[in-house]
């Protein structure tokens, strides 16, 4: 919020703020919470330009474009100056810049010669000195001869300079969006009077409700809505000291209605919009909500689609001329050819103006200010204002009294203030009056007494206040933030990493020390991604605004992004890349209206397997090496066709009884759609099944001191039979002397028919003792036997 300061002293008592200077003032914000972030000049300093009265013109003896002129300038002796203009004449009095003068365009005035002759000084004109906007006639700037020879410009012509103080607000304190606002502020602080004038008006002999009329159809909506009717009203030019101050506020000149309406929402911050009174039927004004597709053109000629959660205004017709509390519609417009007026000025629902402005992504000054709420009681107050400066500026006859509706208001609250509490909060010893003192000249005024607490009504400008600590807020304030004492924190423990942080810290790291490098696609993918990548489309999630229009779901997989990231680096001849991800995954929860589940998911691939690799099997060592270093037991892969990966070479990973991933190699029909080359080796997981289990610190084993026997065999199973179920029953057959059971070679051939081989390294070790050969061979029976009655195997 720019504040102006010549319009904050307008409700300052007059000098109260000569013995401060503009930083002294910006302090005097920043400790009540409006932070000063800046204070600008605004205005012409003429320094050293003085009215001057032209003596004598002669020609220059070396230049004919050039004269030769004395000019008296108040001293004793005249001064001769070269000047190129030839619109003034002998007696005239024009602007004189003397030596050593700094223009407001840089330039800077020294004697000088030209051709020859003496030059002490500048005759200029009035763009020169800043006073375009007041002359735009070529050649000087010819001053009203009544002005003394001598004056210093600025003061001749009554021109002077202005601060602008750019105050960085808070969201909870609506009532600094507006000049007075910030100077009730100002003036408690500094204790001084806060001066509201209240609008003199002279009402004409006609009634405004013979000419208006109000109505308002969603009464939960609009708390208020009130017109006024001005008649007889001349378009004539803005005043410069109205121009200047919204200039200076960020807002430029329209008209004078138009500057009026904004100066007055500036000043007082009620927002109001002034309509063309011809251009309403039969002068009927109502407020309802917006039809779903009606449609309205705003004020900047742009169409715009509403939707029934929007408030309108509407005519007598039922056409809705405005969007309420944001933008007035095209097709009421004040122009120079209005005569007659009707202003009004409403109270409208905070959060219906925000999600109307949020949505049509159209900010205006007046939807800033009902977002965050307005002064309930303040819309007279700005109809008044309006018509007294509009009379004054426009010559407006103004009809009697004001139309209005009401609709649903909230009353200001009353709030209970503990002074014990206060002290608490601010480390102060406040007395119960202080604080009462310091609250009453902002507007909370005390109205109940009742031992050690008081209370006190919220003023109608403050709806941002409701509880407790609002008045402690608003006493820390005017106390000053800058007495609060340092607390001094003493944690009851130092900060660190949950246990769930540290498994997933440990997990990544785990990943990353298998080779690793991390991809973090985007989890926005189109319905096209999954359809080439062999997946389902029946849980997906449908995005209302994408980033990019392609891109329109959540992902359900985190396949199609890694599968673009090891195409990429194909396409960059990078043909073995190794990528993991750790990621939600989205889905939708069928036949209901549930949040769509999200799962963290681990995803680890590698590119550039040649026909040679066995990739589903190099993706299933990668989660025997997780499940080693996490120390995760339990860990099954059971063969079964999976969406997107090779139907004989997918299996699923199930965990205590639930199915946690997938493991295997990515299906050759899916790495075409993808343009990936060679085969791919996939594993994916749910995250937080393996984080809980990580939970208890996994059992210290002791080491053996005696040397472990080692053997292998090679089993004939049929090919139904899943490979990790056979090395599940050779484990238990090895009972507690078990180290390790490895699979280390698959065979087929045709002669095996619907069978195949598998050969597996088994080691045994005793805690107590060295192994003999016979228990050795007696373990190795009983695997045999035991492979022979699960699954029908035979020693190969």
């Amino acid at each position: 919020m720019k504040i102006v300061l010549s319009w904050l002293k307008e409700f300052l008592p007059q000098g109260a703020l000569d013995s401060f200077s503009n930083e002294e003032i910006g302090d005097v914000f920043t400790s009540l919470g409006m932070v000063t972030e800046s204070i600008d000049t605004v205005g012409v300093s003429l320094d050293g330009v003085v009215v001057a009265r032209v003596r004598e013109i002669t020609p220059h003896p070396k230049a004919d474009r050039i004269r030769l002129v004395s000019v008296d300038a108040g001293l004793d002796e005249p001064l001769q100056i070269c000047c190129g203009a030839q619109n003034f004449a002998e007696g005239d009095r024009v602007p004189l810049a003397t030596v050593g003068t700094t223009l407001p365009s840089g330039m800077e005035i020294a004697a000088r010669k030209m051709r020859g002759e003496d030059s002490f000084g500048m005759l200029c004109a009035a763009e020169e000195v800043g006073l375009g906007h007041l002359n735009d006639e070529d050649g000087l700037f010819i001053l009203d001869e009544e002005l003394t020879v001598g004056e210093p410009l600025q003061q001749a012509l009554n021109l002077s300079t202005d601060s602008v103080f750019d105050l960085d607000l808070e969201g909870n304190r609506p009532d600094a969006l507006s000049v007075a606002g910030v100077a009730r502020d100002l003036a408690a602080k500094i204790g001084v009077e806060f001066i509201q004038k209240k609008p003199i008006i002279a009402e004409s002999a006609r009634q405004a409700s013979e000419q208006a009329s109000v109505a308002i159809a969603a009464p939960q909506k609009c708390g208020a809505f009130a017109v006024r009717v001005l008649e007889n009203v001349t378009l004539g030019e803005t005043p410069q000291l109205m121009k200047d101050r919204l200039a200076a506020a960020g807002m430029r000149s329209i008209n004078v209605i138009v500057d009026i309406s904004n100066y007055v929402m500036l000043e007082l911050g009620q927002p109001n919009h002034a309509y063309d009174l011809d251009l309403v039927p039969q002068g009927s004004l109502g407020v309802r909500l917006a039809k779903d597709g009606e449609a309205l053109t705003t004020l900047d000629d742009i169409k715009r689609t509403l939707i029934a959660d929007d408030i309108v205004i509407t005519n007598a017709n039922d056409e809705a001329i405005g969007l309420a509390g944001v933008m007035g519609g095209a097709s009421t417009e004040i122009s120079q050819t209005s005569t007659r007026v009707v202003v009004e000025a409403a109270l409208w629902d905070q959060m219906t103006i925000a999600h109307t402005s949020r949505r049509l992504a159209l900010r205006s000054e007046a939807s800033t200010r009902f977002e965050r709420g307005i002064d309930s009681a303040g819309v007279e107050l700005a109809l008044d204002r309006f018509c007294e400066l509009a009379a004054e500026l426009c010559g407006a006859e103004i009809a009697q009294g004001v139309v209005s509706a009401t609709g649903e208001q909230s009353p200001a609250p009353v709030v209970s203030v503990r002074p014990a509490r206060v002290n608490a909060y601010l480390t102060s010893q406040l007395t119960s009056e202080e604080m009462q003192a310091m609250l009453a000249p902002i507007g909370f005024e005390t109205v109940n007494q009742d031992g050690d607490t008081f209370s006190v009504q919220v003023p109608t400008w403050r709806p941002d206040s409701s509880l407790e600590v609002d008045i402690i807020e608003e006493i820390g304030r005017h106390w000053g933030y800058d007495k609060v004492a340092k607390a001094t924190l003493t944690p009851a423990q130092s900060g660190g990493l949950t246990l769930r942080q540290k498994n997933r810290r440990r997990l990544r790291q785990t990943i990353q020390g298998l080779g690793f490098t991390e991809a973090m696609p985007m989890p926005f993918i189109s319905p096209e991604d999954l359809e080439a990548a062999g997946l389902p489309t029946d849980k997906i999630i449908s995005l209302e605004n994408p980033l990019v229009h392609a891109e329109s779901i959540l992902r359900t997989s985190l396949l199609p992004g890694l599968l673009k990231s090891i195409a990429y680096n194909q396409s960059h001849r990078n043909g073995v890349a190794q990528f993991y991800e750790l990621g939600k995954v989205f889905e939708a929860v069928n036949g209901s209206d549930d949040l769509p589940n999200e799962t963290l998911t681990a995803a680890l691939c590698c590119s550039g397997c040649s026909p040679g690799d066995n990739a589903a099997f190099k993706a299933v060592s990668w989660l025997h090496a997780l499940a080693d270093q996490l120390h995760v037991s339990s860990l099954q892969i059971v063969n079964e066709p999976i969406a997107g990966l090779h139907p004989t070479r997918s299996a699923k990973i199930v965990f205590r009884g639930k199915t946690l991933g997938q493991v295997g190699e990515v299906d050759p029909s899916v790495l075409e759609q993808y343009n990936v080359s060679d085969r791919v080796a996939w594993l994916q997981f749910d995250v937080e099944p393996l984080l809980a289990a990580l939970v208890k610190p996994p059992k210290q084993k002791t080491v053996s001191r005696f040397p472990s026997s080692d053997f292998d065999i090679a089993i004939v199973v049929p090919n139904t039979v899943d490979a990790q179920a056979v090395k599940a029953t050779i484990g238990k057959a090895c009972g507690e002397l078990a180290v390790s059971v490895t699979l280390f070679d698959t065979f087929r051939s045709d002669s095996l028919g619907d069978a195949r081989s598998l050969a597996y390294a088994i080691r045994l070790q005793a805690q107590d003792r060295t192994l003999t050969d016979d228990e050795a061979a007696t373990v190795r029976q009983n695997c045999i036997d035991a492979v022979a009655k699960k699954h029908n195997g035979t020693l190969r």
